[in-house]
């Protein structure tokens, strides 16, 4: 993000407005010094927040996940408003809100500081019509004490999405331990066989994303047929078609895979019929309900 990018960026922490670039978070927060947090990170769309109660229950289920205490709901809410109220209605963008362990030591142990409260909002760009894929030489650890906890510790994703960038891909692809396709670095993954929609199940150690559940249950309704079952790695070397989904992105096709682990390591893929009618039914169903 640039440094004018930065400036449009509406922050609030701990109840106060505060400027992008000023000081407003302890050194020995444990959010800062060892990634102890939650975040949420959802959609705005005309000024309006989509799927917020779906967002804040996963919230909830990852602090839980870590072992912290119950976020407040209305704190966040508080700070929700500042930020979105702050100036012109966003266009469209993202609202992140993140709960950390508040103050701690500066190892990995917990003391019973009360906890961080950050929320900010910001200007991006709408998602493109598709875009390519990288898939990365890390794996996902799906027997990790977070696997499908939406955390703060996000070094792990930084490093493979600048991998996949360098590669000219907007989005990196793992796999798991056991060598089966699992997601992206902030995105679900879909992919397409005669028809069928594909998707890895939870237990692949994937994000029970947001969009990634509306997006079954949405096309279930509308008739598509959508599993929810193990894929080898190398589905995506003969599958139809692949799609991400995210808050940010909505249904996305992906247009380019590479790294891929057989005798092609890239290959072009068109955006096919199955993805386009799940982007209408999403785009359909999410603008007839904010608040699915």
């Amino acid at each position: 993000m640039s440094s004018s990018a930065v400036s449009q960026v509406r922050v609030w922490v701990n109840g106060a407005l505060v400027a992008p670039h000023e000081p407003a978070i302890a050194a020995l927060d444990h959010g800062v010094t060892v990634g102890d947090g939650a975040f949420e990170t959802c959609k705005v769309d005309g000024g309006q927040v989509f799927a917020a109660t779906r967002h804040a229950e996963r919230l909830d289920r990852t602090l839980a996940g870590l072992g912290l205490p119950a976020a407040d709901h209305s704190y966040i809410a508080e700070g929700v408003k500042a930020v979105l109220s702050a100036a012109e209605p966003l266009d469209f963008g993202r609202l992140r809100y993140s709960v950390t362990g508040g103050a701690g030591p500066l190892g990995s142990d917990r003391d019973s500081s009360p906890l961080t409260y950050i929320v900010t909002a910001g200007p991006q760009p709408r998602p493109p019509a598709s875009a390519g894929v990288a898939v990365v030489p890390w794996v996902r650890n799906e027997r990790s004490p977070v696997a499908g906890l939406k955390t703060t510790s996000y070094a792990e994703n930084v490093v493979a999405l600048a991998h996949a960038k360098e590669r000219g891909a907007i989005e990196a692809l793992f796999a798991n331990t056991r060598g089966e396709l699992c997601e992206g670095t902030g995105s679900n993954v879909f992919v397409v066989r005669d028809g069928v929609v594909w998707t890895p199940p939870l237990d692949s150690g994937c994000l029970a994303g947001v969009t990634r559940a509306l997006t079954v249950e949405w096309c279930r309704a509308d008739g598509l047929e959508v599993r929810e079952e193990p894929l080898a790695l190398a589905v995506l070397e003969e599958c139809d078609e692949v799609f991400l989904t995210s808050s940010t992105k909505d249904v996305l096709a992906v247009d380019r895979v590479v790294g891929l682990p057989g005798e092609a390591p890239e290959r072009a893929l068109e955006p096919g019929p199955v993805t386009a009618r799940a982007r209408e039914v999403f785009a359909r169903e999410s603008a007839r309900n904010l608040d699915p």
